[in-house]
């Protein structure tokens, strides 16, 4: 029996695992590992990549995306995009055995936006340095803001709290840090930033929302002296907005 029509929508999600460019000692580029996306017609994509190495620049074991999306009934739009990476070494100098990457959406028909949250996402045993970092999440700011314009607000309030957030004309910079604690020696932690003498710069579980639409980078890099570039790690994204018009 062919399975019944709920109507137009258009998904949509996405995802990959590590992906760099780096300027110095040498230039060298990293495509997008374990990339894919989700059909406008939704359904599920997956893409796996196993024991990777590029030159000392970086290394894991293993890493997955998975997208998908479906109608859970005649009023239910759902959609998720999860990546993970396991044994992941930077350098030798960010590791991690494992990181995840998770947003789900629920759109509901009549709704403006989708709800999203980002449940599931962690990190295991990260360490910079050999010294372990422990981040404590605030799955909360996701949780209790089903739109956009309930994330400005919350975000709004945060302006006098240390962490690092901007809203403007619609786009949202934030984090699912709530803590960052690590004894590492000269770490210089702001918000979700940490800042590391003659490594660079370190962003943990930034966010990059739009209303129905969330980016979620677990580790976002820049480097500064003796190695220069950047990279994302575990970086997932979904959308949920109204369906388009019928023509």
């Amino acid at each position: 029996m062919p399975e019944k029509d709920h109507g137009h929508f258009y998904f949509h999600a996405l995802g990959h695992a590590f992906s760099a460019k780096f300027t110095r000692p040498i230039t060298h580029s990293i495509e997008a590992q374990a990339a894919t996306s989700l059909p406008t017609i939704g359904g599920h994509a997956n893409s796996r990549v196993e024991n990777f190495k590029s030159h000392h620049f970086v290394s894991f074991h293993e890493a997955h995306t998975h997208v998908s999306g479906s109608f859970q009934d005649e009023d239910k739009v759902v959609t998720e995009a999860t990546t993970s990476i396991e044994g992941l070494n930077i350098l030798n100098f960010i590791t991690a055995d494992r990181i995840v990457a998770r947003l789900t959406s629920e759109y509901i028909k009549g709704k403006k936006e989708a709800h999203i949250i980002a449940l599931g996402s962690h990190f295991d045993n990260l360490r910079l340095g050999g010294h372990l970092v422990k981040v404590i999440f605030r799955h909360n700011i996701f949780l209790e803001c089903p739109v956009f314009e309930d994330l400005r607000k919350l975000l709004a309030a945060d302006k006098n709290s240390g962490k690092v957030t901007a809203t403007e004309d619609g786009v949202a910079l934030c984090s699912l840090v709530e803590k960052i604690e690590t004894d590492l020696p000269g770490a210089q932690i702001r918000g979700h930033i940490i800042k590391v003498p003659h490594f660079g710069e370190i962003s943990l579980a930034q966010v990059f929302a739009t209303p129905g639409t969330r980016i979620l980078t677990m580790i976002k890099l820049r480097l500064g002296s003796p190695n220069g570039g950047q990279s994302t790690t575990a970086e997932a994204m979904v959308e949920g907005q109204p369906p388009p018009p019928t023509g």
